[in-house]
């Protein structure tokens, strides 16, 4: 299990000594786990008030209704290219929220839209969340997610350049989203269910493909997915992770993040986002 350094103040200290520390304080690991949950400990690189960066939750027109979504952009008021973010099955957690504002000090506008923003939006419960997401409307979500880009293709404070990048589900629905948004310019799936091959030659963005070494599930899935890509001449660049299981990218869970893996994929998604959209 990876030692993730966790910033206090002015000094880092690795994630076993911060829970030690934090249990003692607390009186006992129990306590200190309820007061700092695991996706709390890991879940800000950024901070939610970085000075560099200006936030804000917005809302757009899309197929369920008024769609919910975090946006991030540095600050100035000069136009940049933009990126959608797509949760994993958890909802809108706030580890999505920082990789929103990560890919935002890159010098993109991007906006994270909450799936579930038809039911009220994600919910604290985690595992409530994941039951929210297994009963909605794929098609009507998928359609949510479509009208991300038109929104950012269209919106003032964008160059009108759009990338899609989604994790777990969100990658799954990248993938869709890349089938059916003829103006996306780029999208970076990670270990997403691959669409239908008859439905990749509708493919017009660039891809990146980001798999995990050990995601059986996910993984039988790339030959098809490959062979279609190849057939239909899209370009494509695809990366496995020899070591690195499912969600590796997700630094708020501790049993699953493979930090050598997650810091290439995310230098290898920024580039590809900058030599693409910029």
């Amino acid at each position: 299990m990876n030692d993730l350094q966790i910033d206090s103040g002015n000094r880092k200290t690795n994630r076993r000594e911060f829970l030690k520390k934090s249990a003692a304080l607390a009186g006992g690991s129990v306590l200190a786990f309820s007061m700092f949950p695991p996706s709390d400990l890991y879940a800000q690189i950024t901070k939610s008030d970085d000075p560099r960066l200006y936030t804000e939750t917005i809302r757009y027109s899309g197929k369920t209704g008024a769609v919910q979504a975090y946006l991030a952009r540095p600050i100035g008021k000069k136009k940049f290219p933009a990126v959608l973010v797509i949760h994993e099955n958890r909802g809108l957690q706030p580890h999505i929220k920082d990789v929103t504002r990560r890919i935002a000090l890159e010098g993109f506008l991007a906006i994270a839209p909450d799936a579930l923003s038809a039911q009220g939006g994600t919910p604290e419960n985690m595992d409530e969340a994941i039951g929210m997401i297994q009963k909605l409307d794929y098609e009507d979500t998928k359609k949510d997610f479509i009208a991300a880009v038109q929104y950012l293709k269209t919106n003032p404070q964008t160059t009108g350049e759009v990338g899609c990048t989604g994790f777990c589900w969100g990658g799954g629905m990248t993938n869709q989203v890349a089938v059916n948004s003829p103006d996306l310019a780029a999208a970076v799936p990670y270990y997403g269910m691959p669409p239908k091959t008859e439905d990749v030659a509708k493919i017009k963005a660039a891809m990146l493909l980001h798999y995990a070494g050990n995601d059986e599930r996910i993984n039988q899935g790339i030959p098809a997915f490959e062979e279609a890509l190849k057939k239909a001449n899209i370009e494509y660049t695809l990366y496995r992770y020899e070591g690195a299981g499912h969600a590796f990218n997700n630094d708020s869970n501790p049993e699953r993040y493979n930090k050598e893996a997650a810091e290439l994929a995310w230098k290898r998604t920024i580039e590809f986002f900058k030599n693409k959209l910029e």
